[in-house]
C-alpha cells in the first residue's frame, strides 16, 4: 500500500516566493504519484503563521484545488509553532509527514530519497546540507559554530540539519507528547529514538522575496536552543564563579604580602579593572539565570502555542 504524505510548509509573509511554490509543490506531488512512490491522496499542507501579505489569499486559492490545504493562525506564533500546528493537523490523516521551508531553498529533488529510506523501515529522515559552499564566510562560521556549540554543551543535534525532513505517523504522535513551551525541534526529535537516517542535499539560491532569518532571529534562534537543551552555562558560570573565587584569595595574600614588607601602593588603574571586570560577570551570570527562569515562567503557565483561526481546503 502506497504511503500517504503530507507536506507541511510554513510561510509567513510569503508572497512572492509563494506562486512558485505551489506550482513546484504542485508537479513534486504529482511527479511522485506517478512514479507510484506515494499515494494519489497525498497533499500539501501551508501554514499561514499570522502573515501580514496576501499569503493567506494566496493559500485559498491554491486550496481549490483538492491536492492543497491551508491553515491560518490567528497571529505570528514564530517558525517552530508553526511547524508543530501543521503537524498536528496532518497526522490526523497522513502515514508519514515531511516539512520544509517556503522558499524551497531545500531541494526537493531528494524527496523521493526520504521515501525511499522510509519504506527501507526509517522513522525519521534527516536532510542534511552536503556543504555550504554557497554561504558566506560569516554565516558558514557561525552556523557550524553553532552545532559544534550544541554538541560541546550535550545537546543531541544532527549536524548541518535544520528542519528539513520525514517523520512517520508514530514519530509525529510522540513528538506531540512533548509539552514543551520553548519549542527547539531540532533537539527535541532526535530524543524521540526512532529509527533513523540522512539524506545529503545541495541548498539551493532563494527565488523570491527575502529572507526570514535575518542574523538577530538567527542568534536569538540559536540561543533559545542552547538553553531549551543544555544547563552547562549555568554550570560554567559556577565555574567561573569559583575561580574568580580562587583568584581572589591570590590577590589578597599578594595585599597583605606587599602590605608587611611597606610596599602597598595604592592602583587605581588595578582596583579599576577589577571591579568592571567583576560586575560584568555577575551581570552575565545574572542575565543567564533570569533567562532559564523566564524559560520556567513560560512552562509554568502552560499557554497554547497557538490557535488556529481558519482552514482552507477539503480533508
Amino acid at each position: 500500500m502506497l504511503p500517504k504524505i503530507y507536506f507541511v510548509i510554513p510561510c509567513y509573509n510569503e508572497e512572492e516566493m509563494l506562486p512558485f511554490t505551489i506550482q513546484k509543490m504542485g508537479e513534486k506531488l504529482q511527479s511522485l504519484i506517478e512514479k507510484e512512490l506515494i499515494s494519489d491522496k497525498s497533499k500539501v499542507v501551508f501554514v499561514d503563521d499570522g502573515s501580514r501579505d496576501r499569503t493567506w489569499d494566496l493559500i485559498k486559492a491554491a486550496a481549490e484545488d483538492e491536492r492543497f490545504l491551508g491553515v491560518k493562525l490567528s497571529r505570528n506564533c514564530g517558525h517552530q509553532n508553526a511547524l508543530m500546528a501543521g503537524m498536528s493537523y496532518a497526522v490526523k490523516f497522513a502515514d508519514c509527514i515531511i516539512t520544509l521551508d517556503a522558499d524551497l531553498q531545500d531541494d526537493i529533488n531528494v524527496i523521493d530519497e526520504f521515501i525511499q529510506k522510509y519504506k527501507e523501515g526509517y522513522e525519521i529522515v534527516y536532510g542534511v546540507r552536503s556543504s555550504r559552499k554557497t554561504d558566506t564566510f560569516f554565516k558558514r562560521f557561525t552556523a557550524e559554530g553553532f552545532y559544534k556549540l550544541m554538541k560541546a554543551f550535550g545537546v543531541e543535534i544532527v549536524f548541518n540539519h535544520a528542519d528539513y525532513r520525514l517523520m512517520s505517523k508514530r514519530a509525529v504522535q510522540y513528538l506531540l507528547q512533548f509539552e514543551e513551551r520553548n519549542l527547539f525541534l531540532r533537539g527535541m526529535i532526535p530524543l524521540i529514538g526512532l529509527k533513523s537516517t540522512v539524506v545529503y542535499y545541495e541548498r539551493l539560491e532563494r527565488v523570491a522575496g527575502k529572507t526570514k532569518y535575518p542574523l538577530k532571529k538567527m542568534l536569538s534562534f540559536a540561543f533559545e536552543g542552547i538553553t531549551s537543551f543544555s544547563v552547562k552555562p549555568i554550570k560554567y558560570i559556577t565555574t567561573a564563579g569559583f575561580l574568580m573565587f580562587l583568584l581572589s584569595l591570590v590577590i589578597l595574600i599578594y595585599a597583605i604580602v606587599q602590605k608587611l614588607r611597606g610596599q602597598a601602593v595604592t592602583g587605581w588603574t588595578s582596583l579599576t579593572i577589577s571591579i568592571w571586570f567583576i560586575g560584568g560577570l555577575q551581570l552575565v551570570a545574572l542575565g543567564l539565570i533570569g533567562e532559564y527562569i523566564g524559560k520556567i515562567y513560560k512552562e509554568v503557565k502552560r499557554r497554547p502555542l497557538y490557535f488556529v483561526e481558519e482552514i482552507a481546503g477539503d480533508e
